[in-house]
């Protein structure tokens, strides 16, 4: 690695060491300001427990707010560590040597990669191996969490209600489940028996829920009530139960997940979000490179007086991207001339300010 690149990489490390840390903390500090009383429910826990809390709370909330900020800290370091070579004339130094400046700009776009690369591990691994966690609400205290279920589709298709799950038991309490089988290859179910019981216990031994006082019904047959000991869920499991429940809960699962959720085919609606989460998991790093290859040529100018200027059209051709997808995010589950498109508003944004890029790309004065 040349002299150069060095300087380059430990200029564009601090700024994004400054930009993570100003970020996260102004994310982390307006929530905590807001949502202060939730936590404080549980005072006469002390407070030790209360503090312990928080920090374990913000502490796994920060995968969450790195993936949602990745792009933006990106785009905020690269303009730290710019901005600073051209007050310092140093981009004009490095052109009077010959050097092109689109080679300064290369261990930026590099580690920009690299960094990428984080984005997607924790999309794809960490956040769904903590999804269980993440979606405890800030009143709710670690292994004392409880949650009614309703409807939750398991791998065969049945659908489980339970008036409470308890977390820590891993315990459904009075459960109801609907037992379905697929009409032919349609997305289309049809009523095939009710299973009940005073409660079901997940065994992780034989990955069975046992139950409790377990009574059959199955359709058109002839046996009446039958007892049950055990009832298989498929793939669903206890961990998954608390992600599953709500619709935006989806967004912690990973890419593997998704898909095995779309096979089940459910309603349209919510085959929508899932196509449009599973595109938006391939093209929401690419947009996330796409905003520092707009603003990295803008950045990249010889004039100190210029980069007030630089660096607010670059900062509105980054937030017009930003803006863009966040509404991209939107319709995609919506009905948009008469037609559900997730993969189609899942792609526009790239569709629109790649070519900006690459237009920024060729007209840069190097």
């Amino acid at each position: 690695m040349k002299i150069l690149d060095r300087y380059v990489v430990r200029n564009f490390l601090v700024g994004y060491a400054i930009a993570f840390g100003v970020l996260m903390g102004l994310r982390i500090i307006i929530d905590l300001f807001v949502g202060l009383d939730e936590f404080t429910e549980r005072a006469d826990r002390g407070t030790m427990a209360v503090l312990m809390h928080i920090a374990t709370y913000y502490g796994l909330n920060a995968t969450l707010y790195f993936r949602d900020f990745a792009g933006m800290i990106t785009v905020v370091a690269a303009a730290f560590s710019l901005g600073k070579m051209v007050r310092l004339n140093e981009l004009v130094a490095v052109m009077a040597s010959g050097v092109s400046l689109k080679r300064v700009i290369v261990p930026i776009v590099f580690l920009a990669l690299l960094l990428t690369g984080v984005l997607v591990i924790d999309q794809e691994l960490v956040i769904p191996r903590l999804a269980d966690k993440l979606v405890r609400s800030k009143d709710e205290v670690p292994g004392e969490e409880s949650y009614d279920i309703w409807f939750i589709a398991d791998g065969k298709g049945s659908l489980i209600c339970s008036t409470r799950f308890d977390v820590e038991t891993s315990t459904l309490y009075r459960p109801t489940i609907i037992k379905r089988r697929r009409i032919g290859d349609s997305i289309r179910w049809q009523f095939s028996g009710w299973l009940s019981a005073k409660k079901a216990t997940y065994n992780a031994q034989t990955r069975l829920w046992d139950l409790a006082e377990g009574q059959l019904i199955e359709k058109d047959s002839m046996k009446g009530i039958e007892p049950v000991d055990s009832y298989d869920s498929g793939d669903l499991v206890p961990k998954d139960i608390p992600v599953r429940r709500q619709a935006r809960h989806k967004t912690l699962l990973s890419s593997r997940q998704l898909s095995a959720l779309a096979m089940q085919k459910t309603k349209i609606k919510d085959l929508a979000q899932l196509y449009s989460e599973r595109h938006f998991r391939i093209t929401d790093p690419i947009i996330n490179l796409i905003m520092l290859m707009i603003s990295l040529p803008i950045l990249v100018c010889r004039d100190p007086k210029a980069m007030k200027s630089s660096v607010a059209v670059s900062f509105g051709l980054t937030a017009a991207c930003f803006i863009t997808t966040f509404v991209c995010k939107i319709f995609a589950t919506e009905v948009v001339f008469y037609r559900v498109m997730p993969e189609l508003w899942a792609w526009l944004p790239v569709g629109i300010f790649l070519p900006i890029a690459f237009l920024e790309l060729d007209s840069m004065k190097t």
